[in-house]
């Protein structure tokens, strides 16, 4: 990426837009190819250095119908909510250009300048690091972010704030800053320069020089379509798979105690995940007919339906396929639901996208990380993750398999394709095993629930999901 030393030479302008133009119609011409991508533009800087003009002078320049622009003002980073929740709608799908007035850097710099308590340089340079892991990850999700901060020094800031026109002055409020005061402009300038390393730094001095540093930085990056590498690791090494999952307990609960038992479970349960302070997300995997529908009706049973949501995920849809892989479910989990639940989840990237050949070898090698961080991020904004895989034997799934078969309302249960998924029974295991070894972490464990018995499954889930939350 481009620095403060970038240099470029000026271009006349008809030929920058034709420039411009040739490459955003080539970039949709990316979508579903080896090359495809899309672009995010995250524009910040000091105020009045020209930020708004360049990116007005950019959509003259290029088709303006393909070029979108979210501005947003700056909102302080809160406890309950990651940085990126507010714009993971907004990132672009293959094809697309989307410039980002306001985002989590402006939040962050927000954050820094108007805490009752002065964020603290290692608290500060965490958000930074995680600000840019998350960045690295949409990259690799074929998402080119360019980072663009605006810089004007103090004198030439302060000449142009004496000759705006004051109907003007609502529109220059970035972070809510006095731009009279010269504290305010250091402090920010030091912050900046913790981050900006890996920025364009285009000085607002000279209008024009600007507006075409600014263009010639967005061409470069739409010129930019290298193949995506889709070859793993040559060291990949499998986990090995532990006897229980191989041999599930054929134990069975106590039927005399059981009714009595789960009733008790359930509201407990509802109680917990009610009263809890923070959201809570269960994530249920597992064998086909191993009992995740069953578990989730119990679960939500002493639940109102407003308190809950559940999803049940399948196969991405097209749209969904042209962004990055967690894009599906950074836009399904907002702060305001206090209780999710999701039946099947990002994990198929690493079980049937892995088994099927989905993803290429790179892309499920490469997505334990990045679901790591994505619930890492999540534990942070208080969230509590709780993790189920539920296995049985191959016998026991076959005689669930002609049970539905037999019974009418179940009949919609069970398909040729869950069939045909019997014979990568050993491929499903490896996949398991190599995912509790990659994704079992302390913010958010698994829980491998191996049993034939229904009912010891549903109340060995219910004990699970107490323990987790601290209530047993």
């Amino acid at each position: 990426m481009a620095t403060e030393q970038q240099q470029f030479q000026l271009l006349e302008e008809d030929e920058l837009s034709v420039k411009l133009i040739d490459a955003q119609y080539a970039l949709k011409d990316t979508r579903g190819q080896k090359n495809a991508k899309s672009l995010v533009v995250l524009v910040n800087g000091i105020e009045l250095a020209g930020k708004g003009e360049a990116v007005k002078q950019l959509r003259e320049w290029v088709d303006p119908r393909y070029l979108r622009v979210k501005a947003d003002r700056p909102q302080p980073l809160i406890e309950t909510q990651t940085f990126w929740q507010p714009y993971a709608r907004f990132i672009p799908a293959e094809g697309q250009i989307m410039v980002l007035f306001g985002n989590w850097y402006t939040d962050l710099l927000s954050t820094a300048m108007h805490v009752t308590s002065p964020m603290d340089e290692s608290m500060f340079d965490d958000y930074v690091e995680h600000m840019r892991a998350f960045e690295q990850d949409l990259k690799n999700n074929h998402v080119d972010v360019v980072k663009v901060w605006f810089d004007l020094s103090w004198k030439s800031l302060q000449k142009r704030l004496d000759d705006i026109d004051p109907s003007e002055m609502h529109w220059h409020r970035l972070h809510g800053l006095d731009w009279r005061s010269r504290k305010q402009y250091d402090a920010i300038q030091r912050l900046r320069q913790r981050f900006s390393k890996d920025w364009v730094i285009i000085d607002g001095e000279d209008e024009t020089q600007r507006d075409q540093q600014f263009a010639q930085t967005i061409l470069a990056a739409l010129e930019h379509c290298p193949e995506h590498p889709n070859k793993g690791s040559k060291k990949w090494q499998q986990a090995a798979i532990p006897e229980a999952l191989h041999q599930p307990s054929r134990e069975q609960a106590d039927q005399a105690t059981y009714k009595d038992e789960l009733k008790k479970l359930t509201r407990q349960v509802a109680n917990a995940m009610r009263m809890d302070r923070r959201n809570v997300v269960i994530v249920f995997e597992g064998m086909d007919a191993a009992g995740k529908g069953g578990a989730i009706k119990r679960i939500v049973k002493k639940l109102d339906p407003r308190e809950y949501e559940i999803h049940t995920i399948g196969a991405p849809e097209k749209y969904e396929l042209r962004r990055p892989y967690l894009w599906r479910f950074w836009t399904k989990l907002q702060p305001e639901d206090k209780i999710i639940i999701f039946d099947r989840s990002w994990y198929g990237r690493v079980l049937v996208e892995r088994i099927e050949g989905f993803a290429s070898t790179a892309e499920w090698q490469r997505a334990y990380d990045e679901i790591n961080r994505f619930e890492y991020d999540l534990s942070q904004a208080q969230t509590v993750i709780i993790k189920f895989w539920l296995t049985i034997s191959k016998e026991e799934q076959a005689e669930r398999f002609k049970a539905r078969e037999q019974t009418p309302h179940k009949r919609f249960k069970i398909t040729d394709e869950d069939w045909r998924n019997r014979d990568r029974w050993e491929d499903y295991l490896q996949a398991a095993v190599d995912m509790f070894e990659c994704t079992s972490t302390k913010v958010a464990p698994w829980h491998v629930i191996a049993t034939d018995d229904k009912n010891s499954a549903r109340l060995e889930i219910m004990k699970t999901i107490l323990k987790q939350l601290g209530g047993a």
